[in-house]
């Protein structure tokens, strides 16, 4: 044994994998997976027959959760198959800035400023108008591979 001391790097996710393994055969529709490198819900699956030399092989046809475009994929179906951690957190919209952002309050009653607003047209001016009208608002983040969007829209009332 040596008596040198080993120092780590601390990271905060513990360690813990952007994704983890799933045989191609057992991934469903409307289940998640990744696709050159994104992590995209399942909208179609196909399998084919066995050829004959190999393998069943799986068609997957996903949309990007954070971009909306169509990515497609073939995997033999007894090959494993990276699926994306996908957690969904509801937070209160306490303010929107100038620059585009938003400033989230956490259940443990930490703000949240990192975020931006969505994309999507439709998401973007119901947050705005709703924000604009004094409502109580509760947003949907959807987050997975290191990335974070809000993808959906709750109103709990008028603010008292």
């Amino acid at each position: 044994m040596s008596d040198e001391e080993h120092h780590f790097e601390s990271k905060a996710d513990a360690g813990a994998s952007k994704t983890y393994p799933q045989q191609a055969g057992t991934i469903r529709k409307n289940g998640y997976i990744v696709i050159k490198g994104r992590p995209c819900k399942v909208v179609e699956v196909s399998t084919s027959k066995t050829g004959k030399h190999g393998h069943a092989k799986c068609h997957f046809v996903g949309i990007d959760i954070f971009t909306a475009k169509k990515l497609e994929d073939i995997v033999p179906s007894s090959h494993n198959c990276d699926v994306p951690h996908v957690n969904r957190t509801d937070y209160q919209l306490i303010d929107i800035s100038e620059d585009g952002f938003v400033s989230l309050l956490t259940e443990n009653g930490n703000t949240k400023d990192d975020l931006r607003l969505p994309t999507d047209d439709s998401l973007l001016s119901q947050i705005k108008d709703g924000f604009a009208e004094g409502k109580d608002l509760v947003v949907s983040v959807m987050s997975a591979m290191g990335e974070e969007q809000i993808c959906a829209l709750k109103d709990i009332g008028p603010k008292n």
